[in-house]
């Protein structure tokens, strides 16, 4: 089943220097082996200037969990995480049986 990994970044204290940062970290992203597609993402802000619930999401897939889980092993997996670790900024990771409708 095609699997897919999102990442749900939060609000950085500082998104100039977040912005350099995840660059890196997306370099690595796609390097991940068997990735079929990636999708990177700025959360829209709200009218009304209250906090958004995330600041970014990423979206990486995988023809498969298998290939997922595999990836996440690896080297440039070790680059992508860590590079969001060193920003400091909290994320979330979601594995999804993706479904075709």
């Amino acid at each position: 089943m095609p699997t897919k990994i999102t990442l749900i970044i939060d609000d950085p204290a500082d998104p100039e220097t977040f912005e350099m940062a995840y660059a890196g970290a997306l370099a690595a992203a796609i390097t991940l082996p068997k990735l079929r597609r990636t999708e990177s993402a700025k959360v829209w802000p709200k009218e009304d200037g209250t906090a958004t619930p995330a600041y970014r999401t990423l979206d990486l897939y995988f023809d498969s969990y298998a290939d997922a889980s595999a990836a996440v092993t690896t080297p440039a997996a070790g680059a992508l995480f860590g590079g969001l670790v060193e920003t400091g900024v909290p994320f979330k990771g979601l594995f999804s049986d993706i479904e075709q409708v």
